[in-house]
């Protein structure tokens, strides 16, 4: 009795998988039982750090995806395609699946979700949103049970280091950025973190498990980090907060909507006394809210190999322990195996959640206004904002920049038409020269 492993991809989180798996000692007893059969990769030639026989590895990656002898497929090659391909060619011929591809997941997890329910087998996937970070498997398992209300969390090591550099440093994006890249903690092209695009990957996912529908990745409002300004850092630190990038999934007020869904990335002042205020640097947060369970929070390295690499051979020792059982009570009971996946470990929801649109979100605003410095023009700001039902907590003229006073005004809770109508109204006021930066408050 074992299981053949086929290994799509031996980057750095296929290295460090492979590494594991070949390295049983200490760790559970299953995994001697688990053999890595077939290594997809681009050049054969290159030298490897892991020590595999040069018969494993071959440049046909959709031959790994058909190999009758192989159980478990790992793709750990990234990108849109051939990831989504192999991965469906591998769950046509039956084949599990264990992929840290949020990308493919997000974008396809509808079509690749059937095709497994059809097939009868598993695809794994807790790897893609929080690296080592144990969140899917107990979204689909240990919280089950529970009404979840919200998840929200810091979900890119990536904006979360450049921000935290940002308030510890005073300094703006982009010098952070630029460091940040050449030290290696941001890619060349940064789009997909700071842009928010990888957060609201992982939040499709996360959501679609807290929430049992499948979520269309349209329906996730992006927001970046570029506009976030070390002076709106500073300010934010002045009145109590800490600016982070947020990936928020909650579930409407049992009075108003409990099928609508709130489904956002965007930067976000936190209270400094929030759980999340304090996660720093590269590390992720996760905090899930439900009933009976209360808020429970899942932090650690969102990324890197060895975080990673945990991650997916979690998901190939759940199925390896899965097939092995069947295998035990195959064998004594003298039944052929019949392919149900177990229920709390395959994707069995059809239906899509419905997505309230962001002009119905209630919530607190950040903004900040140059104005002309003339009298009246803090009076003029609230007579905009009321007309709207805005109301707003505080006003404050900080200072003076290039020329024009500076004002800082946090809101209540107000609906986000409403606001988004009022800075309409604000922008044609004579007195305001422009309006720097807009943030939601948590």
């Amino acid at each position: 009795m074992g299981f053949k492993i086929g290994l799509l991809g031996l980057g750095t989180v296929g290295t460090g998988t492979a590494e594991i798996l070949l390295d049983p000692t200490g760790r559970n007893p299953l995994l001697q039982e688990i053999e890595i059969y077939r290594v997809g990769v681009r050049d054969t030639t290159k030298p490897r750090t892991v020590d595999l026989p040069s018969t494993a590895f071959t440049t046909d990656l959709e031959a790994i995806a058909t190999d009758p002898d192989i159980d478990i497929v790992v793709e750990l090659i990234g990108g849109l395609e051939p990831a989504r391909s192999l991965i469906l060619k591998a769950i046509h011929h039956k084949k599990h699946v264990v992929t840290a591809n949020k990308a493919v997941i997000s974008r396809y997890g509808d079509e690749i979700f059937t095709a497994a329910n059809e097939a009868g087998v598993y695809v794994m996937l807790e790897a893609a949103v929080g690296g080592g970070i144990p969140v899917i498997q107990p979204l689909k398992q240990a919280l089950v049970v529970n009404r979840i209300q919200s998840v929200m969390g810091i979900v890119n090591g990536t904006t979360n280091y450049i921000l935290t550099r940002m308030q510890a440093e005073g300094a703006d994006f982009a010098e952070v950025l630029a460091d940040a890249q050449r030290l290696g903690y941001a890619e060349a092209d940064p789009t997909a973190d700071v842009d928010g695009l990888d957060a609201a990957d992982k939040l499709a996912i996360l959501a679609s498990l807290a929430f049992g529908g499948r979520v269309k990745l349209e329906d996730v409002y992006c927001e970046g980090i570029r506009q976030v300004s070390a002076a709106d850092i500073t300010y934010a630190d002045r009145l109590g907060f800490t600016i982070k990038l947020l990936a928020i999934a909650h579930r409407e007020s049992p009075t108003d909507n409990p099928d609508l869904l709130q489904l956002r990335v965007h930067p976000t002042l936190v209270p400094k006394a929030h759980p999340l205020a304090s996660v720093n640097g590269v590390y992720n947060a996760i905090l899930v809210e439900g009933d009976p369970v209360g808020q429970v929070m899942f932090y650690g390295r969102g990324a890197g190999a060895g975080p990673t690499a945990s991650a997916v051979v979690s998901d190939i020792m759940s199925i390896a322990a899965i097939l092995k059982v069947e295998e035990i009570e195959a064998q004594q009971f003298n039944q052929q195996k019949v392919d149900v996946p177990h229920p709390l470990l395959s994707c069995s929801h059809q239906h899509y959640c419905a997505i309230a649109p962001m002009a119905e979100l209630n919530t607190r605003f950040y903004a900040r206004f140059l104005c002309n410095d003339e009298p009246g023009v803090i009076g003029h700001l609230g007579t905009s904002f009321g007309n709207h039902q805005v109301s707003l907590e505080s006003v404050v003229q900080i200072g003076f920049q290039d020329g024009f006073a500076e004002i800082v005004v946090v809101t209540h809770e107000s609906r986000e038409g409403n606001f988004r109508q009022a800075l309409e109204e604000i922008r044609t006021l004579k007195a305001v020269e422009r309006i720097p930066s807009v943030v939601r408050v948590l």
